[in-house]
């Protein structure tokens, strides 16, 4: 495995490491790679929970608004119909890729990978939906759409009484969980392991 130093840019061939081993750069020292523990269970586990998580938020109300005795609550599929109606085709969409779309795609990708390296398998076009996974994740933004949420509960709070539905708690979990999946994931074992299966 061939590994760039980011202080020096010196190319390291880096050998098979133990779990939380880690390599040095030869000429400047600095730290090229850390094998972590067990990534690749890790990784399918907490991507396991983010499917889970995405189902709740989706199939329960996010939102409720009290006003005068009534209580309207609205699901995030509810919502994006909203704004659709409203001629806010622009917002439905923005809030539909970067809430939906993208964590779906996100999450379905990551466990095509995973399950299958768990498995000790090699599905057809691994590297290219790793790759992919590797491009996308930054498009993924539902840490930003839950601070748009987190700024209109604020505002709408002066008008009427705010109520959490279950899938905004469902939402911030896979805000968390996602960033989790993120820190344990492992490229470059990804990477050794369909290397060993060629």
């Amino acid at each position: 495995m061939l590994i760039a130093c980011d202080e020096c840019d010196l190319l390291e061939a880096i050998p098979a490491l133990e779990e939380k081993a880690s390599a040095r750069c030869r000429r400047c020292g600095a730290l090229v790679y850390r094998r972590r523990a067990r990534s690749i269970e890790r990784t399918l586990a907490l991507t396991l929970a983010g499917l889970v998580l995405l189902g709740v938020a989706n199939a329960y109300p996010f939102l409720g608004f009290e006003l005068e005795g009534t209580l309207i609550q609205t699901t995030l599929i509810g919502g994006i119909e909203r704004l659709y109606e409203n001629d806010k085709f622009a917002i439905a969409a923005v809030v539909f890729v970067t809430a939906i779309l993208a964590p779906v795609l996100q999450l379905l990708s990551s466990l095509y990978v995973f399950l299958p390296l768990y498995l000790h398998r090699r599905p057809w076009s691994l590297h290219k939906v790793f790759r992919w996974i590797q491009r996308v994740q930054p498009w993924a933004m539902i840490d930003v759409f839950m601070l748009g949420i987190l700024v209109s509960i604020v505002k709408l709070s002066q008008m009427a009484t705010i109520v959490p539905g279950i899938a905004l708690w469902a939402f911030a979990l896979l805000i968390i969980v996602l960033a989790a999946a993120s820190a344990v994931m492992d490229p470059a074992e990804v990477w050794r392991r369909l290397e060993l299966r060629q």
